[in-house]
């Protein structure tokens, strides 16, 4: 059996137009979300850099805030926060 190639793959689909997320606001799959706590936040930007959906906003170079319209509620951003007194946990948004 020889190793295909990704040439011989079947394709599966594709992105027609690169960049087009943000046309999909897709926040309302969550049932629950991050809740930022703002003095708890070392903006290490953890959080920022593990988000797949880019929810995190940041300004300045400092977490200002999670975009609950793109926002899916997977925890990543909660889990990845090093702070002792995390600066993000999962609960009901304000």
């Amino acid at each position: 059996m020889t190793a295909k190639g990704w040439r011989d793959t079947v394709p599966g689909g594709w992105i027609k137009e690169a960049g087009n997320a943000l046309e999909y606001k897709t926040g309302n799959w969550r049932s629950i979300g991050p809740v930022f706590i703002p003095e708890n936040c070392i903006n290490c930007l953890f959080c920022w850099a593990f988000c797949p959906d880019d929810a995190i906003m940041v300004k300045d170079g400092k977490m200002v805030g999670v975009n609950y319209d793109y926002c899916k509620g997977c925890g990543i951003c909660a889990r990845e926060c090093p702070a002792k007194n995390k600066a993000l946990v999962m609960g009901e948004e304000g």
